[in-house]
C-alpha cells in the first residue's frame, strides 16, 4: 500500500522594525502573489496568541518586499489601504468577520455592535464576533484595531490597548493625548 504524497508548503518569515516595535511577517508560497509568498500572519510584540518563529520556517526577507514597502508607506502616512494577498485558515465565520474588517475605512472606527449588524450576527453572538476579531492573524493589514466599544472605549486588542490607541491616533481616528 502506498501513502498519498504530501506537498510540503514552504513557510518564510522576516521581521520589520515599526513604530510599534519589531513585527513578525509570516507567509506561504503562492503562485499568484508577486514575490511568490502570500502573507499568512503579521504579529506585533507582546501579542496574545502571537506567532513565534518555528525551526522549519525559512528566514527570507525577499518575498516580503511588497509587504514591507506597504507597511513603510502606511507608517509614513502615505498608504490608507493595503493591497496584499493573504492566506488565512480560520473558520467560515472567522473568515467572514476578517473580510469585513477590511471594509472599515482608514481613519474611522466602528463598534462591535455595528459590525455585528453589518454581518447579520444576532445580538447574543456578539461575543463570538469579538472572539473572531481577537483571532485575526493579520494585525494592522486587516484592521481589527478600528473596532471599538459602542461608548468609544478601547476594548481589547491582541497586541494591547496601547498599540490600538497608537494605530488609531496614527490614522487620525483619535486625537493625540498631551501629557
Amino acid at each position: 500500500m502506498s501513502s498519498p504524497e504530501t506537498t510540503m508548503v514552504t513557510t518564510s518569515y522576516t521581521t520589520f522594525d515599526s513604530p510599534l516595535g519589531e513585527l513578525l511577517l509570516v507567509g506561504e508560497e503562492s503562485a499568484t502573489t508577486p514575490g511568490g509568498t502570500a502573507l499568512t500572519a503579521l504579529s506585533l510584540p507582546q501579542q496574545q496568541r502571537g506567532l513565534t518563529i518555528q525551526p522549519h520556517w525559512r528566514r527570507d526577507p525577499a518575498p516580503f518586499d511588497e509587504v514591507v514597502r506597504q507597511l513603510r508607506a502606511y507608517f509614513a502616512g502615505e498608504l490608507t489601504r493595503f493591497e496584499l494577498e493573504f492566506r488565512t485558515t480560520g473558520t467560515d465565520f472567522q473568515e467572514r468577520v476578517w473580510q469585513a474588517l477590511e471594509a472599515i475605512p482608514y481613519g474611522t472606527t466602528t463598534s462591535y455592535g455595528r459590525l455585528a449588524e453589518v454581518l447579520g450576527v444576532p445580538r447574543g453572538e456578539v461575543r463570538a464576533l469579538g472572539a473572531a476579531i481577537g483571532a485575526n492573524p493579520l494585525l494592522i493589514v486587516r484592521p481589527c484595531h478600528r473596532v471599538i466599544g459602542v461608548d468609544g472605549t478601547m476594548r481589547g486588542y491582541a497586541a494591547g490597548v496601547e498599540a490600538k490607541i497608537a494605530l488609531l491616533t496614527h490614522e487620525g481616528a483619535l486625537q493625540p493625548t498631551l501629557i
